[in-house]
């Protein structure tokens, strides 16, 4: 398992072995099973140059998430890509907010850690693959999000297990939004973050993307 201090430096040294891969015959390079730590989760932003990360777009779709509306129509005129995701009705499965808050998820999360510090059942569950017949439009990238604490800290670290993860826009997005619930459930337990930790199981660039480093 490799650690990086910051998202930055996590998002630099992917990008660098991925981009040298061979293609892997879907228009993607990819890299599977990777996992890897990230110590300082105060640096929710990816800083390199050339990756020209939209905070803005990224604060709003935390924002969104916070809404726990599924209705996509509003966050695609910012970002185009999620018309190609949308139902009929507008909807989408990936507004992680209204899944993180399904059956009270997310309040469950924090009761279980006020009731029992070590507890493993602090986990979000995103894909679910009994409802993979809602999946036709948008499946959703993430699996799952456990919060824990370990005897040797006082710091709530989380895990994040993704089913896929494009570098470019996936990551750096996502991360962001996960970073900020990271600190959103650490606020509530009145405790600090620690280490956030991060397992693709097929992490990938798309060919757009290649050779983007400058």
């Amino acid at each position: 398992m490799w650690q990086f201090e910051t998202i930055t430096e996590a998002f630099e040294y992917y990008y660098d072995k991925l981009d040298s891969q061979v293609e892997s015959g879907n228009g993607t390079k990819a890299l599977y099973n990777q996992i890897f730590t990230i110590v300082d989760t105060s640096e929710k932003i990816v800083k390199t140059p050339w990756r020209k990360f939209k905070q803005d777009y990224a604060e709003k779709e935390w924002e969104w998430y916070l809404s726990k509306n599924r209705d996509a129509s509003e966050i695609a005129k910012v970002a185009k890509i999620w018309y190609n995701h949308m139902d009929e009705r507008g909807y989408v499965n990936s507004n992680y907010g209204w899944q993180w808050n399904r059956n009270d998820q997310l309040q469950y999360v924090i009761k279980e850690l006020q009731r029992d510090k070590y507890s493993r059942r602090a986990v979000l569950s995103i894909y679910d693959g009994k409802e993979h017949s809602e999946y036709s439009k948008d499946t959703p990238c993430t699996l799952s999000i456990q919060f824990y604490y370990t005897p040797d800290s006082d710091k709530l670290h989380m895990t994040v297990i993704m089913r896929s993860n494009d570098l470019w826009f996936g990551f750096c997005n996502d991360a962001y939004c996960f970073l900020k619930l990271h600190e959103l459930v650490a606020n509530a337990l009145e405790s600090k973050q620690g280490f956030y930790t991060h397992y693709a199981q097929n992490l990938h660039i798309y060919e757009r993307h290649y050779g983007k480093k400058v």
